[in-house]
């Protein structure tokens, strides 16, 4: 038995990768970076909430985990430069994973939505995983073996019914290539 629980963790094995995973003290984006961290992976993740990263970073490293976190509020366009700086500084200029995780969704009908949310939403859902691709670019690309990886909705390719800026917003993550 133990021999094919080494057999599976060498498989999956994420020893010397290196990823930012965006959103990730809460939600699919907490779970991205311990699966990820627990495979080895070294992660750097951002949130909006200091408190949250915090309480996440002590529990990563009680598991002995490597992870590392910054606040960004990734619907600015300032905050996604300081956040690649930090993250190229930290992985000395490789990264193997980009994680577009994070979104936001405020539930309105249509109509009610002021611009100021609908440009919330789509700078923090599209506009942000849109851009950190182009930031990330040359690290990827020096990695030798870069990924990116979008996280979606349903939403994005069928109306719930409410919500329909959000459903747009996740269905430019689903067709953007």
């Amino acid at each position: 038995m133990a021999s094919c629980v080494s057999a599976a963790a060498s498989r999956w094995s994420l020893i010397g990768t290196t990823a930012l995973v965006t959103g990730g003290a809460r939600g699919i984006g907490h779970a991205v970076v311990e699966e990820l961290a627990g495979l080895g992976a070294v992660v750097h993740t951002c949130d909006l909430r200091q408190s949250d990263l915090d309480a996440c970073l002590v529990g990563w490293a009680a598991k002995g985990w490597n992870v590392t976190g910054s606040v960004c509020d990734v619907s600015s366009h300032e905050q996604r430069l300081e956040l690649m700086e930090r993250v190229s500084s930290i992985f000395n200029g490789k990264l193997n994973l980009l994680i577009n995780n994070v979104g936001i969704h405020i539930w309105r009908k249509t109509e009610e939505y002021t611009k100021e949310e609908l440009s919330k939403v789509m700078a923090t859902n599209f506009e942000s995983a849109y851009h950190l691709c182009q930031l990330a670019h040359p690290l990827l690309k020096a990695s030798g073996s870069g990924s990116i990886v979008f996280l979606s909705s349903v939403a994005g390719v069928v109306s719930g019914g409410v919500g329909s800026i959000y459903g747009v917003s996740k269905g430019e993550i689903v067709t953007l290539q």
